[in-house]
């Protein structure tokens, strides 16, 4: 399996030999970091019993099923005790319907990790219309985001010895018809983009090799991903090739049946997406257009073929506001349901498209006033049906099936998985260093006392224009709220929670409002008393993870105890590194010393400064992760532990990017995460 070319790193990394992931000397040193905090964290009472309490709730068979609907049926895939790597099961809605449904098994993964003596973990299936008797069934080894692709025939519940297979790599395998696929992967030199992603879209037709596969698109080294596609929506089926150069900047195209490719010649920064008749832009940059300027943030619609004829006249179906931001759109049969973010807080409506004239605007009957709400159709091509569900961090997450125009019928509702009785929410906004108000999301208990003392744990992310909203978690509650601490979440900039404004305000050179944003918050919480430094907390993973280095590095001062999980922190080397170059676009090119002038100023392990003190930390990451590398976390934590800090490290052989491949890896990393953190803030 081929990849992107990797650099080799500057020759003063003195701890660049744990960029290879598995060589016997990376692999010993990370054994004996585990071994160390395991002793520290993991041996004790408490922990065992925290463990014990998160792994009962993840194996919980009361936790609601989330199901979709493929064909007459209604099919979950499911993780509990006796099914640790999980089982892909079916039912019908009359059974869903039923407190405890008869579910029938179609894969048993456990099983056929037995038979095969593989760590095979589900990465998903594309089940082919209309006739819905064969899937595409992806697995990853050991949760990595490299996996294959095999074909299933959903009534013998067999994989085809003959079928569709597409060997471990990162890509996909999608229908067109019965006997053909469209095919993006690892073909070879020069078929992967620097990001490691495909580089290259096929055809490929049944019973022929992989290898005389046709070209459809072949798109360049330095773009992201590429991929082809097709719409079986009855009386509007249509092929379509997407070229992604950076997040938030892509190409679509439609494919004709002679294989010629039509752009739609729309912004790359918009997300383009079709359905039925429709063509929808959200916009993420203004737009002039027809003689009118459409502001970013903006959802617009027209009928596809005029638009393709040339015409460029649009309804303006969502405005945002300084308040309001677009949270996402769902399709039904008839309408298209917005969901918007106003402060942080979700409002659902309805619309009724129209051809002539501007669409019926309605509110969605019987919506939940709390929490945060998402919604998806049941099946866009059949009803207006939708599922709803509900939730905030004291409440259990509700799930209804609403019927647009009727009142939602509630179906399922998650059980209690800790006394949230004590407790209470609340909104706050901190003001940043350039006076922008940040909001954040307080629990704490009723009785809490503003004396500095609580145990306080603030959460962040930041990026990729990804809001953070509240939802329940049994692991937070079990292992932070129930213990009397207080939980923070922070919708800084660089997040989605106002839109591509709110995103753009913190990339590249603007990287460090983001981080400005967090430190507010932190020092909002103690200078009203809620917590004081030495009691105050912060996680994060991934680019919250890179948060999560800036706040150590840059503002060290501020906490008592810092969880770094899954981060980028070389960024002098992340482009390089497995899929970092996919994210220039949020960071910049260090390659170019125009730019790694400011990358350099939140680059955590070049900020390293060994004379400094550090606040007690916890690096946590996967061996297996092929998304951010795990030398971001090796590297850094061997760097500090040669400068004597108050420093440990945990690396799960398996989990792919998540972290974990099963409930009972999940549950360990956070209880080890959660009594670190205790440990060190109830002092």
């Amino acid at each position: 399996m081929t990849g992107p070319a990797v650099a080799q790193p500057a020759a003063e990394d003195s701890y660049a030999w744990l960029e290879d992931v598995e060589a016997s000397k990376s692999l010993d040193w990370v054994k004996q970091q585990n071994a160390r905090s395991e002793a520290e964290i993991a041996d004790t009472p408490q922990f065992k019993q925290l463990e014990s309490e998160i792994l009962s709730i993840l194996d919980s068979d009361a936790k609601i099923p989330a199901v979709q609907k493929i064909g007459p049926y209604y099919y979950n895939f499911w993780k509990d005790k006796q099914h640790e790597r999980g089982v892909w099961r079916r039912t019908t809605l009359a059974e869903y319907r039923k407190q405890v449904p008869a579910w029938e098994t179609v894969l048993d993964l456990d099983a056929l990790n037995k038979a095969e003596n593989t760590n095979w973990v589900w990465h998903g299936a594309d089940c082919r219309k209309p006739d819905y008797q064969r899937c595409l069934i992806a697995l990853s080894r050991g949760g990595a985001d490299a996996d294959v692709t095999r074909e299933f025939d959903l009534t013998s519940k067999s994989f085809l010895e003959d079928g569709f297979y597409r060997p471990e790599a990162k890509g996909g395998l999608g229908w067109k018809d019965a006997d053909t696929v469209y095919v993006y992967t690892d073909f070879g030199d020069g078929s992967m983009t620097t990001s490691g992603y495909p580089r290259v879209v096929k055809e490929w037709k049944r019973g022929t090799p992989l290898a005389d596969a046709e070209v459809v698109y072949e798109g360049k080294p330095d773009d992201m991903y590429i991929a082809a596609f097709h719409d079986d929506t009855p009386g509007y089926q249509r092929d379509m090739v997407s070229r992604t150069l950076a997040f938030y900047n892509d190409e679509l195209y439609l494919r004709t049946t002679d294989g010629k490719l039509a752009k739609v010649d729309a912004p790359n920064s918009a997300n383009k997406s079709i359905h039925r008749q429709w063509l929808t832009l959200e916009l993420r940059e203004p737009w002039t257009v027809g003689g009118k300027t459409h502001v970013a943030g903006s959802l617009l619609a027209t009928p596809l073929d005029d638009f393709m004829a040339g015409k460029r006249d649009f309804v303006e179906l969502f405005v945002p506001t300084e308040h309001t931001s677009l949270a996402s759109f769902t399709w039904t049969r008839q309408h298209l349901v917005l969901n918007v973010l106003d402060d942080v807080k979700n409002r659902l409506s309805v619309l009724t498209p129209s051809d002539q004239g501007p669409w019926q605007r309605s509110e969605f009957v019987g919506a939940p006033d709390f929490g945060t709400l998402a919604v998806s159709a049941v099946d866009e091509d059949e009803s207006d049906a939708v599922w709803l569900t509900s939730t905030d961090y004291l409440t259990p997450s509700t799930l209804s099936l609403a019927e647009v125009g009727k009142a939602p019928e509630v179906l399922k509702t998650m059980p209690t998985f800790f006394d949230a009785s004590r407790d209470v929410i609340e909104q706050h906004f901190a003001t940043s260093k350039d006076g922008t108000k940040v909001p954040y999301f307080m629990v704490r208990p009723k009785d809490m006392q503003r004396d500095g003392s609580n145990p306080t744990l603030l959460y962040g992310y930041g990026g990729f224009e990804i809001s953070l909203t509240p939802n329940y978690s049994g692991a937070v509650g079990k292992g932070w709220l129930e213990k009397g601490g207080v939980y923070v979440v922070a919708n800084i900039r660089g997040g989605g929670e106002y839109g591509p404004r709110w995103h753009q305000a913190a990339l590249k050179a603007n990287r460090h409002k983001a981080y400005e944003d967090f430190a507010a918050v932190a020092q909002d919480l103690v200078s009203n008393g809620v917590t004081s430094p030495q009691h105050l907390g912060a996680q994060g993973g991934s680019n919250g993870g890179l948060l999560m280095g800036n706040m150590l590095t840059q503002y060290p001062q501020l906490f008592g105890a810092i969880v770094c999980q899954v981060p980028l922190l070389d960024m002098k080397r992340y482009n390089h590194l497995l899929a970092g170059a996919s994210w220039m676009a949020e960071y910049g090119n260090p390659d170019k010393p125009e730019e790694w002038a400011y990358i350099k100023t939140f680059s955590p392990y070049h900020l390293f400064d060994p004379a400094k003190d550090y606040p007690p930390t916890l690096f946590m990451t996967s061996t297996r992760d092929d998304r951010v590398h795990p030398a971001h976390a090796r590297k850094m934590m061997a760097k500090m532990a040669a400068a004597n800090k108050d420093v440990r490290y945990y690396e799960n052989v398996e989990g792919g990017h998540g972290g974990a491949a099963n409930n009972a890896q999940a549950a360990h990393m956070s209880a080890m995460a959660y009594s670190f953190l205790w440990q060190q803030l109830s002092k």
